[in-house]
């Protein structure tokens, strides 16, 4: 026994990871939003690589989840063309292999990308053709990678039940699952019903973007009325927590009792929360606090070039924040796996042959 490996950066990156929570519009490399940006004759913000990355950083960092969700217009902008969709997708499969990301669900909103007359359907093709050309060049390079698509609804537009039967109808072909997403506040996600209804109907998986920017109504919504699978972000369940002294005397409502006794997992984004006013700092998110009373946490990185981070950099920051070890990320990595939405089999694989040897080359 050697002991365990130095918990660093780069050796994170040797880590296997699973991701939950990522979308493809908000991952985009600064000098590919150029490049595309420069094909199709639309103005930036900024001319050079270093200084958008910098301005995407900048603006995100408002504090506020309406402002953040603001430079997503200059992405959007570039992936309207099937170049564009399908490079954006097979960068980032690409990009998330080479952090050391094993399995990953992406997600984007396929109605927010017809500009140029596409069809639903074959933007959903162009991106799925680009996540395979990404996993096919991540493994020749011997980072294999597993990428799957969910397809999100704009939970302020009324396209949910057209985009649920479009997730229907590319569920064999890389697409495991359906979501919705935007501004939580005054768009309760009971407007999609329908939408939740054709998934439980179809026997297929969602997650609902809920118990971020608004509170405990949206989650017991989510559970309650919408029966999702899991929530993405669900970060405000604290609410319904007391600590008044030990850990072991937290009192749990009956809202946060039922996501711990259920299981139902928490696609939890640390930097990104603190971004968008969710948390006021890191050290203040209750992940640790979650992760203690035993809730299924996850680790997700949202949006990597809003939030300038990935998978091993959410990683180190927990580890720097409440002194997590290898032990205490393999747990998490194992509850995304856990979580994920693809077959038993699949998820037991993966657990089995790669993310738990490969925790046990870092524990030593």
């Amino acid at each position: 026994m050697t002991g365990p490996l130095p918990l660093d950066l780069v050796t994170l990156r040797r880590a296997p990871k699973a991701l939950l929570h990522d979308h493809l519009d908000g991952g985009l490399r600064p000098a590919t939003v150029l490049e595309l940006a420069a094909d199709c004759g639309y103005d930036l913000p900024a001319q050079d690589a270093e200084s958008l990355a910098h301005w995407f950083r900048d603006a995100a960092d408002s504090g506020s989840l309406e402002r953040y969700l603001e430079t997503f217009t200059h992405t959007v902008a570039v992936m309207q063309t099937p170049a564009g969709l399908h490079r954006v997708a097979r960068e980032c499969a690409e990009d998330l292999a080479a952090d050391g990301v094993v399995y990953a669900e992406v997600r984007f909103a396929p109605e927010q990308h017809l500009e140029q007359d596409l069809t639903l359907d074959e933007v959903v093709e162009h991106v799925l053709a680009g996540f395979a050309a990404g996993e096919a060049a991540a493994a020749a390079a011997g980072q294999p990678i597993v990428v799957r698509c969910l397809l999100t609804a704009m939970r302020h537009a009324a396209r949910s039940r057209e985009i649920a039967e479009l997730a229907i109808r590319f569920r064999d072909r890389g697409v495991c699952g359906f979501d919705i997403a935007g501004a939580e506040a005054g768009y309760p996600p009971t407007r999609h019903l329908d939408a939740f209804e054709y998934m439980r109907v179809s026997n297929a998986h969602f997650t609902i973007h809920a118990g971020e920017a608004f509170g405990l109504p949206s989650i017991h919504e989510a559970l309650a009325f919408c029966g999702c699978d899991r929530l993405g972000h669900g970060v405000r369940i604290v609410d319904d927590i007391e600590v008044p002294g030990a850990i072991e005397d937290a009192r749990l409502g009956r809202l946060a009792a039922y996501v711990r006794d259920t299981r139902v997992p928490l696609e939890l984004c640390p930097s990104s929360n603190v971004q968008t006013g969710a948390v006021p700092s890191l050290d203040k998110h209750p992940f640790d606090l979650l992760a203690r009373l035993r809730f299924r946490v996850t680790v997700n990185t949202d949006n990597r070039l809003m939030s300038d981070t990935s998978m091993s950099r959410e990683m180190l920051k927990l580890h720097q924040t409440f002194g997590y070890g290898w032990s205490d990320l393999e747990r998490f990595t194992i509850n995304a796996m856990k979580s994920a939405f693809i077959p038993f089999p699949e998820r037991l694989r993966i657990i089995d042959d790669i993310i738990k040897p490969g925790y046990a080359v870092l524990l030593g």
